[in-house]
């Protein structure tokens, strides 16, 4: 059921409408917030030269760090062309998308709900040799600003897209802006056919409703013999198994930091590398949304690095993806350091790194490994790493082991996860105690150990053949930032839930009946309380059945024409 956007006349709202569509660039912002040119400057350093679409705002604060983010922290091995990624806090006060963005988050999975207070870069560098270039070296970067967590997709776009730019510059910009100001909406669930550059690209958006570990897009066979269009298996998923491949003995360790939310400092030495890991270590504990500060790529001039280097408070819980030596020194504190270097092998084997104590951190000789004191709650899966292993000898394909990683690594955190959704909705009150002649029934109150005790009969031992301290790390997680988060989303779903029954049950109740033996100032309060409600329901996008607010809006009018007229003035205006 499609629900209004406003209180106003069909009239009024049909002109919203018109605007809305007219406004310039509305499909364009549906996918990205603006593309970015970033240069070098002898004079200024790192500037920014070009900002499309022209009438998109960046506050200084924000200018200022795209530049700083889209150039890597050393040039030095980075000739040619480089793709990395940065995650930019939103200046205070900026808007966001609207009623479509809403629509979007309602219908997406947790983890690839919109960014609300950030935005992501995504960026395609450019360093080559050009003698007719002061510094000897041209030195550029395009960069896509978005609020999709959509990685593999806009990588994708900056392959197609940033190779003929640096020939043609701005015009191919302006022409690829206003293709992607062509592109439908981003729906979930839909896929959807992109148009760029002569090529056709086909995606599917996730939708909250699929199925866990779902099938990827196919291409048909019709589709393999054209070439045309060129079909992305996933716009969001990584290539976990590359990520990973070094320290695929100690995923439980990482799994579980990831979990409770710890901070983190993931330490490479180009761009790409932290990047992928980062994003890929959030990932890890995907369906549960990752409520914690996260950047695939932080260097000095981040214009968080002063609150993130403080000494005078706890640092807040964040990952950080980092190229410089120097953060090593800075971070030497923090609790869990990630040092990746290339995979090395032994034999046929990717070489493992090891878990090292904090003391063993050098900032300019520090070998690749786990640095940190963490003790797991759980037992490693010795058959998940061993038939990884044994794929890496059968030269097993990296999307096929990344399957398998990805696949191990839902079934955990849904074995962990299932308990609690499972007493969560013990906590919903029975729908036969949703009253029309009452407000809507509380959600009864979260008791931890309640929880704890119910583990016994609907364990995660149900689902997992892991062994250890499961009760501890439940114990943990709820002092996670992750599992408040968590928390807040449920309880959130279930309050609009009673909302949502209490509206059907008002709408069954006849209240046309109710009101024939009350006072006008009875009548004239529960028609505010139910604009109220109607209003509230369309703002949360509430999901009702077919005809409830219709009927609602029919029963106010009907009510409204029965009061004196001096009534009927005062409710039109309010």
């Amino acid at each position: 059921m499609e629900l209004c956007t406003g209180s106003g006349s069909p009239e009024e709202e049909e002109e919203e409408e018109e605007e809305e569509e007219e406004a310039p660039w509305s499909r364009f912002s549906r996918w990205l917030e603006c593309v970015c040119v970033v240069t070098f400057d002898l004079e200024l350093g790192q500037a920014l030269e070009l900002v499309y679409p022209q009438d998109v705002k960046l506050t200084e604060k924000e200018r200022s760090s795209i530049c700083y983010l889209s150039f890597p922290d050393s040039y030095s091995g980075c000739l040619g062309d480089t793709q990395f990624s940065f995650r930019l806090r939103q200046s205070v006060g900026r808007r966001g998308g609207g009623r479509e963005e809403e629509v979007y988050n309602r219908d997406a999975p947790p983890t690839l709900k919109t960014e609300v207070s950030h935005f992501f870069g995504f960026v395609y560098f450019r360093q080559v040799k050009d003698a007719s270039v002061k510094r000897g070296y041209f030195q550029k970067s395009l960069v896509l600003l978005s609020r999709l967590p959509f990685p593999p997709l806009f990588q994708t776009l900056l392959q197609i897209v940033a190779p003929e730019f640096f020939e043609k510059l701005e015009p191919c910009l302006e022409t690829v802006c206003n293709e992607i100001d062509q592109w439908p909406a981003p729906v979930p669930g839909l896929s959807l056919t992109l148009p760029l550059m002569g090529l056709v690209l086909q995606v599917r958006v996730p939708s909250r409703s699929d199925k866990p570990g779902g099938s990827p897009v196919r291409q048909s066979a019709a589709e393999n013999l054209l070439r045309t269009p060129t079909v992305l298996p996933s716009i969001h998923e990584l290539d976990l198994f590359r990520c990973f491949q070094s320290v695929l003995v100690h995923l439980q360790v990482l799994w579980e930091l990831l979990l409770l939310g710890n901070r983190w400092l993931s330490w490479h030495r180009l761009p790409p590398s932290p990047r992928k890991t980062v994003l890929a270590l959030i990932s890890m504990i995907s369906p549960l949304r990752f409520c914690c500060d996260f950047r695939p790529y932080f260097t000095i001039h981040d214009s968080e690095f002063r609150e993130y280097t403080t000494r005078t408070q706890a640092p807040p819980c964040v990952v950080l993806g980092v190229t410089n030596p120097f953060f090593i020194k800075t971070f030497q504190n923090w609790p869990h350091v990630l040092r990746l270097g290339e995979t090395k092998m032994a034999g046929d084997l990717p070489k493992q790194v090891k878990v090292k104590k904090l003391s063993k951190l050098k900032a300019l000789d520090t070998k690749p490994g786990i640095y940190t004191a963490f003790k797991s709650f759980l037992h490693k899966d010795k058959v998940l790493i061993k038939r990884l292993l044994k794929g890496i000898q059968r030269k097993r394909p990296s999307e096929v082991q990344s399957a398998i990683l990805r696949r191990h690594l839902l079934e955990l955190t849904q074995s962990f996860i299932i308990p609690l959704e499972r007493y969560m909705a013990s906590l919903m009150p029975l729908q036969r105690s949703v009253s029309p002649w009452k407000t809507p029934p509380q959600i009864r109150p979260f008791s931890q150990e309640d929880f704890l005790l119910s583990l016994d009969d609907t364990g995660p031992q149900l689902t997992s053949v892991l062994k250890g301290d499961w009760l501890g790390l439940y114990r943990k997680f709820f002092r996670s930032p992750n599992f408040d988060g968590w928390y807040r989303q449920r309880h959130r779903e279930m309050t609009q839930k009673l909302e949502s029954l209490h509206l059907e049950v008002l709408c069954d109740a006849g209240l046309v009946t109710w009101t024939k033996d009350k006072s006008e100032v009875e009548t004239v309060d529960l028609i505010l309380k139910l604009r109220e409600k109607l209003n509230k329901a369309r703002r949360q996008q509430l999901q009702l059945k077919d005809g409830v607010l219709d009927k609602l809006e029919n029963f106010i009018e009907t009510i409204v024409t029965s009061l004196s007229e001096e009534l009927r003035r005062v409710l039109s205006t309010h």
